[in-house]
């Protein structure tokens, strides 16, 4: 058989569709290259922003009385501007948020994925979605006007504004990404872990959460985060149902103010642009930022620490 020439080799329709094809391929990695620089630029935008004015706050506002000021008054004759009101609000209905949320989301993810049926969850899975778009002013009023006089009944000195009734919410609200994320972080599991498992003598609840959670560790861990992080930011939900008062409590059948919450009610007003009562809100989000950051840095030493154990 004779040997193919250099010009057969070199043929000029395929050369020609090489070049479309090595085109196309650089094309989708500059795009996918652009679409990560803007999301990096925009994140730089964002600390930018709050970074430099929340240096116009505290050219007026001492670094030392925003920390440790038991006091929030911003909007006051005598203003005092200590952020500490405003973080025990956002502490106290977050971790009442999560406690309804990690675990009715954790056990909703196992039922789902080592125990349901496909039908039940096929069907299933639309309504936790569902229930994860429906607008957050609507669960504020939710908790307004069907779960404070719920818990009024089961505690007669509740007033109108709680954060118990808003953390109580939040956490319905959270509970579908919670659920979501940890479900398809567990259906990733390779099935011969499941099999490896079985094949010991485990049950099918034992296998879930000692083979298939651990190996799911790192999925797991991003949609706490997540929720974490949801929590953390949830405005009109503590807007409205929280009460919007600046008191430092750890009390959660007290009214109080989260840090967003404070933001949208100073937005809303008619404090002149550039007024250290206006700038407050600049150093209140590079605050919010901060706890946002220290948990996902948390969150990601606990998913490097627990990838090298698993």
């Amino acid at each position: 058989m004779a040997a193919k020439s250099p010009d057969h080799m070199t043929d000029p329709g395929k050369l020609g569709y090489s070049i479309r094809r090595h085109l196309h391929e650089r094309f989708i990695e500059v795009l996918l290259f652009l679409s990560a620089v803007l999301s990096v630029a925009i994140m730089l935008a964002i600390i930018v922003m709050l970074v430099k004015e929340s240096v116009v706050f505290f050219q007026h506002v001492s670094l030392w009385d925003f920390l440790t000021d038991t006091q929030w008054t911003p909007l006051f004759d005598d203003a005092h501007y200590g952020i500490l009101p405003l973080v025990a609000g956002t502490v106290v209905s977050s971790l009442i948020a999560l406690l309804v949320a990690l675990p009715l989301g954790t056990i909703i993810a196992i039922y789902l994925s080592e125990f349901a049926p496909f039908t039940v969850r096929e069907i299933s899975k639309p309504f936790l979605e569902l229930l994860g778009g429906i607008p957050t002013v609507v669960y504020g009023y939710f908790a307004l006007l069907f779960v404070t006089p719920m818990l009024q009944i089961i505690f007669p000195e509740l007033p109108g504004f709680s954060l118990l009734s808003a953390g109580l919410v939040m956490g319905i609200m959270i509970i579908p990404y919670v659920s979501s994320m940890t479900e398809d972080a567990m259906r990733a599991v390779p099935m011969n872990l499941r099999e490896g498992s079985y094949a010991m003598g485990a049950t099918r609840l034992q296998t879930a959460i000692r083979v298939v959670m651990p190996a799911a560790f790192s999925g797991i861990a991003a949609a706490y985060i997540l929720g974490i992080s949801r929590a953390v930011g949830e405005t009109m939900v503590v807007a409205i149902a929280a009460g919007m008062q600046p008191n430092l409590t750890w009390n959660p059948m007290e009214p109080a103010a989260t840090i967003t919450a404070y933001i949208v009610q100073v937005s809303l007003g008619d404090l002149p642009h550039g007024s250290i009562g206006y700038q407050t809100i600049f150093a209140a989000g590079l605050t919010l930022l901060i706890l946002t950051l220290i948990f996902n840095i948390i969150g990601h030493l606990l998913r490097k620490r627990y990838r090298e154990i698993y």
